[in-house]
């Protein structure tokens, strides 16, 4: 399954979604050698994303990046208005064996050196207009030592802080994720209606802590293995009818990279032409790996000279001899 569902609850302030992601996760998985926490962090943060482009109604690109000196020095997870995903992480080197059960905190925000941003970068932005940046705390306030923070233990956490101050949106999420599916569930309580709703007030708030409520119910395992159809069925068996409960069409997730040839070239052009030269002084060629998908690109002398020559990325490309 590599699912999306929105769904609306006409008798309550509430909007869901349910996504199920296996294969298009098991693309990226398979690319990497990542310790189980570690793969557990990104992959909750891939089903993250996906939910948040849906619920922010994104048409361009939101990415989620965290950097920090603790185990996990950089990722980064991407989910396009289209659904495609991917996703990267580095290690830091001079970190040892990482636990099965190290927390976010634990690989993000060693020493409170973590910080972790989502990014909304529109289709249509004008060159002169940078993307809006949204910034995560790491921290909350401690609910048993006034005036003192703690670290925020889950991605779910996080995300939620996130809506909370920069949508001004409540929002519950639980997220899952194992070496073979990722599950995910959104549910953010809209905009009461005023007087065009048909419900007073104090009926809104109480369906809006019932459908929480109900929510809480759905276990990882489900999560994980039961299509979000199912799911939707099975957490208003008994009250659809109350909350007036309406889907949208399935939407289809999908792993892809953006990675090509021409913006490797891109990218020679900007080293300059010195430091191309003492590349290939050395190597031989530019060569690269992309991080998302593993695909290898190589360019030769005669390559380099055409792109650095060249004036649009169409001149610079010719077809690869070997390789990509």
């Amino acid at each position: 399954m590599n699912q999306l569902l929105v769904f609306v609850c006409d008798g309550a302030p509430v909007r869901g979604e349910f996504v199920s992601i296996g294969s298009a996760w098991q693309n990226i998985v398979a690319l990497r050698k990542d310790p189980p926490a570690v793969q557990k962090v990104m992959g909750e943060f891939v089903a993250a994303a996906t939910l948040l482009t849906a619920s922010i109604k994104l048409d361009g690109t939101l990415m989620i990046q965290a950097q920090s000196k603790g185990p996990i020095q950089l990722l980064v997870v991407e989910c396009t208005s289209q659904l495609e995903i991917r996703a990267s992480v580095s290690l830091n080197p001079d970190f040892g064996e990482i636990p099965d059960n190290a927390t976010l905190a634990e690989l993000l925000d060693a020493e409170g050196s973590g910080r972790l941003a989502i990014t909304l970068d529109p289709i249509d932005r004008k060159p002169s207009q940078t993307p809006y940046q949204g910034i995560v705390a790491l921290k909350r306030p401690s609910s048993t030592h006034p005036g003192l923070d703690e670290p925020i233990e889950t991605v779910s956490e996080a995300i939620m802080q996130y809506m909370q101050h920069s949508e001004q949106i409540d929002t519950r999420i639980w997220l899952t994720s194992s070496s073979q599916s990722l599950g995910g569930f959104l549910l953010q309580r809209m905009p009461d209606a005023g007087g065009a709703s048909q419900y007073d007030p104090k009926m809104m708030a109480e369906g809006w802590e019932r459908i929480q409520m109900l929510g809480s119910t759905i276990t990882n395992e489900e999560l994980l293995e039961v299509s979000p159809e199912t799911l939707l069925r099975r957490l208003f068996l008994e009250e659809s009818e109350r909350f007036g409960v309406r889907s949208f069409p399935i939407r289809l997730v999908r792993f892809a990279c953006r990675c090509s040839r021409e913006r490797v070239a891109d990218v020679i052009r900007m080293l300059g032409q010195e430091e191309v030269d003492s590349i290939l002084a050395e190597l031989g060629a530019v060569e690269t790996r992309c991080d998302f998908c593993g695909m290898q690109y190589r360019f030769d002398a005669v390559d380099c000279k055409q792109t650095l020559t060249s004036s649009t990325l169409s001149d610079a490309v010719r077809p690869a001899s070997k390789g990509h």
